[in-house]
């Protein structure tokens, strides 16, 4: 079967640091899209009070969807077109179909953006499946057949 290839498998490392940095980098965009919104947020707080804490919950509410759909997008188009994401080519590692070894397809991109959303919202139980996996596999990684290898 295909895990029986030799991949230079990314170290946790590497997807620890490539993680964080694309959330800063969709956190840019958070904040470049909902400029006016947040500014006004914060504009007349002085401190974090319960009316404030309301507005802010009312606000991911309302923006919910958006904000995942931003994160799937990010994830999805620049896997499928590279292999890797920004955080991913600042590292050197890149995300390959197991079976192909190739950049994995649109739809094996959007299937492990869309899974690694859940797997976020779980308070990212899926990411911990990359410790007892052989291919160091997250839950997006194993079900949309990817790996992610050293460039």
């Amino acid at each position: 079967m295909s895990e029986n290839k030799l991949f230079p498998i990314a170290s946790m490392q590497k997807r620890t640091f490539a993680f964080v940095i694309d959330d800063l980098i969709i956190s840019m965009f958070f904040m470049i899209i909902f400029y006016d919104q947040i500014s006004k947020l914060f504009a007349n707080a002085t401190e974090i009070d319960q009316a404030s804490l309301e507005q802010i919950n009312m606000f991911i509410g309302e923006n919910i969807l958006i904000i995942f759909a931003i994160k799937v997008l990010y994830h999805t188009i620049l896997v499928w077109q590279s292999g890797m994401t920004m955080g991913k080519y600042i590292v050197k590692i890149k995300v390959v179909d197991l079976n192909s070894e190739g950049r994995p397809s649109f739809q094996q991109a959007f299937l492990r953006a869309s899974l690694r959303l859940i797997s976020e919202t779980l308070f990212y139980l899926g990411f911990i499946m990359a410790f007892f996996t052989p291919l160091k596999q997250t839950f997006h990684d194993k079900f949309s057949s990817c790996v992610v290898i050293d460039v």
